[in-house]
């Protein structure tokens, strides 16, 4: 019985997960092109299309010999080039926001089949002079895969667990003004897709590619603004969050369990792009005593299910948008399954209000992703 329940709030859970992803995605490309529709909408409004070709990235042996083909792709962007209408747009030095829609081949139609994906995009440009530019692209949302395991049909497929999953794109460009309203672009991209072990398998896909392609300006370009900064104003803050996430507890099993924890950081606001901080966390994951007997880690007690730890976190500022990298040891609570001495999480958050935060967050041990968090904060 207590199984069955943590199945359906593993499920539930991982589904709101997704379900929230893409409702923050969708609510963020919303503000920004209604922020920047002032004048006519197609100002500043660019398509991009671009063809990838490249390879997969094997991360264990056996996947080489079902690979048996390149990578293929094709990308359809539409993106709004920001001319610093507020201090956030000329301290990035004037990104640009979009959306991607990616369609690829996976190196094996038969066994792993092809991926759609939307994202939302935060373009930055590294160089930017006359009519050359050098430039990152980052971005994360939603892809289908319409081939994934099945122990009959498909027991070769031991990477792709299910059909939805996250798709995570960055790049590293180069663009050339070739005509008034038109660019080349050409760079090297790098793609995962997984799906933050919300099913088994969940090893993911990677690929590495190289692109080329156009973009068209379909309105006209607007003078960018420059303007005075006010002085930063320095501050130290303390905030507590509480987080629910849900797992699997070891590879093909079709069981979902609870996670939750409790957070608490100080944080210095180093830059207005660059916060540093550090904190302390107890994580309750109710898989353990299912992974303990798998790996044959020793005798469970009830007080394995917890861990505690400390971080020191590194985030990046965007207005309301904040991306947080934590890198935390255990301490006194450690984790009996594995026996991992770090952890890391990956948070996305938005700040509701002067004292609320909303955050997403991976946990992970290193590259081994463990589960998905949907969290809430308040600042003190």
């Amino acid at each position: 019985m207590k199984a069955r329940k943590n199945k359906i709030i593993g499920i539930g859970i991982c589904k709101w997960v997704f379900c929230i992803r893409t409702y923050v995605c969708v609510i963020f490309l919303f503000l920004f092109f209604k922020v920047n529709a002032q004048g006519k909408f197609t100002d500043d409004l660019r398509i991009t299309a671009k063809y990838h070709y490249g390879y997969v990235i094997p991360e264990y042996q056996n996947f080489i010999y079902v690979v048996n083909d390149n990578i293929q792709s094709a990308s359809l962007n539409i993106s709004k080039k920001t001319t610093g209408k507020n201090d956030w747009e000329q301290l990035y030095n004037y990104p640009e926001y979009g959306l991607s829609l990616f369609y690829t081949s996976l190196g094996n139609d038969r066994v792993y089949g092809r991926e759609i994906a939307l994202y939302p995009y935060f373009n930055l440009d590294i160089v930017n002079y006359k009519r050359f530019g050098f430039y990152n692209q980052t971005g994360v949302g939603i892809g289908y895969v319409n081939k994934k395991f099945d122990l009959v049909e498909n027991y070769q497929n031991v990477v792709v667990g299910s059909h939805l999953n996250i798709h995570f794109n960055t790049k590293l460009g180069i663009r050339y003004q070739l005509l008034d309203k038109f660019n080349f672009h050409a760079g090297l991209s790098f793609d995962h897709f997984s799906n933050g072990n919300s099913h088994e398998p969940n090893i993911g896909i990677n690929s590495l590619t190289a692109y080329s392609g156009l973009s068209y300006l379909l309105g006209k370009k607007t003078e960018i603004v420059k303007h005075g900064l006010d002085a930063l104003n320095r501050i130290h803050y303390c905030e507590w969050f509480y987080s629910i996430g849900g797992k699997h507890a070891r590879a093909l099993d079709s069981e979902f369990y609870f996670t939750s924890s409790v957070s608490g950081e100080f944080t210095w606001n180093m830059y207005r792009t660059f916060h540093i901080g550090a904190g302390a966390d107890i994580f309750y994951d109710t898989s353990t005593e299912s992974e303990m007997f798998a790996v044959k880690s020793g005798e469970y007690k009830k007080q394995d299910d917890f861990r505690s730890g400390i971080h020191i976190s590194q985030s990046f500022v965007y207005n309301r948008l904040g991306l947080e990298f934590q890198e935390g040891i255990y301490l006194l609570l450690t984790d009996k399954v594995n026996h991992n001495v770090m952890y890391n999480r990956g948070i996305l958050k938005y700040r509701i209000s002067d004292r609320f935060t909303f955050r997403l967050a991976m946990k992970s041990h290193l590259y081994i992703l463990d589960y998905p968090e949907i969290g809430i904060g308040i600042k003190l």
